[in-house]
């Protein structure tokens, strides 16, 4: 059952952009947020950027002033803008859901990732 699907990802030039697409199948309880995961091979999945319900966000270091995480909430679609890319970027890229049951249990979700490589 898919309820999260990526897309967007390619193959871009040191310095190009992409944007990726988050689209959310199903409709939650209740989000708590939303946000973009990396993992390249042999390494640990990292988050990259997050937003939350409320409209907060926050980025790991190494994205700062490159990235930007948005949603469009009409869509039920979440996005990752990416510029000025590094082949340091290369890694599939994850769309993950954090929800709340009507109990307050927590749970998360996740696509089946898209890639992004970053190369001459």
């Amino acid at each position: 059952q898919v309820q999260l699907v990526e897309s967007g990802g390619g193959l871009v030039q040191p310095g190009g952009s992409l944007r990726l697409s988050c689209a959310v199948s199903r409709t939650f309880f209740r989000i708590n947020a939303m946000g973009w995961y990396r993992q390249a091979p042999g390494k640990q999945r990292e988050l990259v950027a997050i937003l939350t319900t409320g409209g907060s966000t926050n980025y790991t270091d190494s994205v700062k002033g490159r990235f930007t995480i948005s949603r469009d909430n009409t869509k039920n679609t979440l996005y990752l803008q990416m510029s000025s890319l590094k082949p340091e970027d290369t890694a599939v890229y994850y769309c993950n859901v954090e929800t709340s049951g009507w109990r307050g249990q927590k749970y998360n979700y996740w696509g089946q990732g898209t890639q992004v490589t970053v190369s001459s």
